[in-house]
């Protein structure tokens, strides 16, 4: 018999997956081009050619035994140091490889901090609507996770429940920006209030609070808008980052941790994280996309993609008659539901061979998700199935 915890977990299985699942059948029945999967965060757009052109030649001209042999749990110390490098010079921060821990993508540095920081109910804030997997995370090491109800005006942070919210259990706090699963960024100005509002129930309660930062689209912001570094902003803030979207590389998972030297207990804690990253048995991130991403700091995919999908599937979602936050970054748009039941409506969808998410999946009923970044020529085709589906709703 399994573990009760994972009874629950396994009943309540990512709904993303699920979706994904039932697109792989239903294009097999109806074939590929007839279905119409907005369901997972896949990237669609290639790794940029400097990652290929890395991977050959480091694997041909690299020590074998050195290349694929054990390293620091941290990551090999040139690699944190290049990273570290490139954010001081993005961000203006003072980083050094010291403050970098590479690992298993932004999921696992997820878990290597829940693992380091949380005791037996310490609470984790975070804000709807949040990417699923975070309440598995707190649960992994008996933490319990809390979500702020969603602003659904702007989808910015609810500050005002927030700070409500926060109590002397309070460990830490999750922030997504861009935000999976509405694309909204979090401005500078919420985010100089958040802080304010940490460092004052720091005080009343006499507790640290941290900050974690998820930040696997970054570099997928549009328009011109600029995606504030936490760090900069409150000293308890740690940055969790993949390259899984910004270099479409999702099944390498490679990604790193920052631990800044101005949060509490700093060195305490990039011990205990170097510790976990061992025993939880990640022992360390992969040996050649460390070395791989070394050299491509600069690289970036191609946003202009995802933008041109972004333009295409929001414009023609509200010629339709749907409400929705326009996206500015991410791959995600967030759609009101026209139906009460947003998971009656994701059935419907489905006899237009349209693969929606949930919103409750995200803690925010009522509203559903859709994954741009598939082929162009999917959001073209898709355009008069959710025609056709917004006439049955009654919406236009």
């Amino acid at each position: 018999m399994i573990s009760e915890k994972m009874i629950g977990m396994v009943q309540n299985s990512s709904a993303i997956r699920a979706m994904f699942e039932e697109g792989k059948k239903m294009a097999a029945i109806y074939g590929a081009e007839n279905v119409y999967d907005f369901s997972l965060g896949n990237p669609n757009v290639p790794a940029p050619q400097a990652v290929k052109e890395a991977a050959i030649d480091i694997l041909e001209h690299e020590d074998a035994l050195m290349l694929h042999g054990y390293m620091s749990n941290s990551g090999y110390e040139d690699v944190r140091a290049a990273v570290a490098a490139s954010l001081n010079s993005r961000f203006g921060t003072a980083f050094h490889e010291e403050n970098i821990l590479m690992t298993v993508g932004a999921a696992g540095g997820l878990n290597v901090i829940c693992k380091t920081l949380l005791n037996p109910g310490d609470e984790v804030l975070t804000f709807a609507p949040y990417f699923g997997e975070y309440r598995s995370y707190v649960s992994n090491y008996d933490g319990v996770l809390k979500a702020v109800p969603a602003n659904t005006i702007d989808f910015q942070p609810n500050l005002e429940q927030f700070s409500e919210m926060i109590t002397e259990k309070t460990k830490a706090v999750i922030v997504n920006s861009p935000n999976n699963p509405t694309g909204v960024v979090y401005s500078e100005e919420t985010i100089v209030k958040m802080a304010e509002i940490l460092r004052g129930k720091q005080r009343e309660f006499g507790t640290s609070i941290y900050l974690i930062s998820d930040e696997p689209y970054r570099e997928l912001a549009y328009d011109g808008v600029e995606v504030p570094y936490l760090t900069k902003y409150y000293e308890n803030t740690i940055v969790g980052y993949s390259f899984s979207k910004s270099l479409s590389l999702p099944g390498e998972r490679i990604g790193y941790l920052v631990l800044p030297d101005e949060m509490d207990d700093s060195e305490l804690i990039r011990g205990a994280a170097n510790v976990a990253n061992r025993i939880l048995g990640y022992v360390n991130a992969p040996s050649l996309f460390q070395r791989v991403i070394a050299r491509c700091l600069d690289a970036k995919a191609d946003v202009e993609y995802y933008n041109r999908n972004r333009e295409t599937l929001y414009s023609g979602l509200q010629k339709a008659g749907f409400t929705c936050v326009r996206p500015q970054g991410a791959f995600y748009l967030f759609v009101k539901s026209p139906m009460e039941d947003e998971k009656q409506f994701c059935d419907m969808a489905k006899k237009y061979h349209l693969l929606l998410v949930p919103g409750s999946s995200f803690g925010c009923p009522g509203y559903v998700r859709l994954a741009y970044c598939v082929a162009y020529e999917t959001i073209v085709n898709a355009l008069p199935k959710f025609d056709a589906l917004a006439q049955e709703c009654g919406l236009n």
